[in-house]
């Protein structure tokens, strides 16, 4: 089985880690702190201290494997060149840079992988092309949508606060999908693709956010005065047709979140 390094293992990565260690993959998993260590070693995965903004020489034995996951939530452009070098003179033969469908533009309709409606601006986006130009590794780029299960729920996203633009639909994804996918890539082996990952349905924010405190017991939110909503609505089926996958939480509002 091929090894994994995970530059990342909070929400999404650690449980990434554990999972493809059940699959049998051999394991690296990243933190910028030793604290959580623990949690690391419990799953079976090998812990590192990795963080991007102080590279040393240790991040050599991090980047000793064959498919690196990168899924930090920085935006610093030249702190990922610095790492863009470091993984060039690795063994790492592919990578999957998770990214955010917030990279695309507000189009007011359903915006897809090809449609070029990315903003040229977005740190995100310069940093997806980092990885997407370089010729010593292959990347594919995973957007993915509004991160939601477990410890997040929605229903906790806005707290008191009033919700803004009551009438733009909602992008959102669980975790469980998350999982599979990211997996799905590395078992089908689809690399140099870029894929939005988000769930089928696009509820407006004030039947999403009414359904999600409902759901946990607490008073309904409040809204801001509707005004024109600026929006997207992520198309997914590029995903599903290359995976064959069929989302686990498709249906946000039958969604146990």
């Amino acid at each position: 089985m091929k090894k994994i390094s995970i530059l990342g293992s909070g929400w999404l990565g650690l449980p990434l880690a554990e999972s493809l260690v059940h699959q049998g993959y051999a394991v690296n998993a990243s933190t910028r702190s030793e604290g959580r260590f623990d949690a690391i070693m419990a799953c079976h995965a090998r812990p590192f201290v990795v963080d991007i903004n102080r590279i040393d020489g240790s991040i050599e034995d991090f980047l000793r494997a064959d498919i690196l996951v990168v899924n930090i939530t920085s935006k610093d452009i030249e702190a990922f060149k610095s790492l863009i070098g470091r993984i060039e003179a690795s063994s790492v033969q592919n990578v999957i840079f998770v990214s955010s469908t917030s990279v695309y533009n507000n189009t007011m309709r359903t915006v897809t992988e090809d449609g070029g409606d990315e903003n040229p601006h977005s740190p995100l986006y310069q940093i997806e092309n980092l990885f997407r130009s370089n010729n010593h590794f292959t990347t594919t780029i995973v957007r993915f949508a509004g991160l939601v299960g477990y410890s997040r729920h929605p229903g906790r996203f806005f707290g008191d606060r009033k919700i803004p633009q009551p009438d733009a639909p909602v992008n959102m994804i669980h975790r469980d999908d998350c999982l599979n996918i990211l997996q799905g890539i590395i078992e089908q082996e689809l690399w140099g693709e870029v894929f939005n990952a988000c769930s089928d349905t696009h509820p407006s924010k004030r039947e999403f956010y009414s359904h999600a405190r409902h759901r946990l017991g607490l008073a309904q939110p409040g809204f801001e005065q509707a005004i024109d909503a600026e929006y997207k609505i992520i198309d997914n089926s590029k995903i599903k047709l290359a995976l064959d996958y069929r989302f686990i939480h498709a249906d946000l509002l039958k969604s146990g979140l």
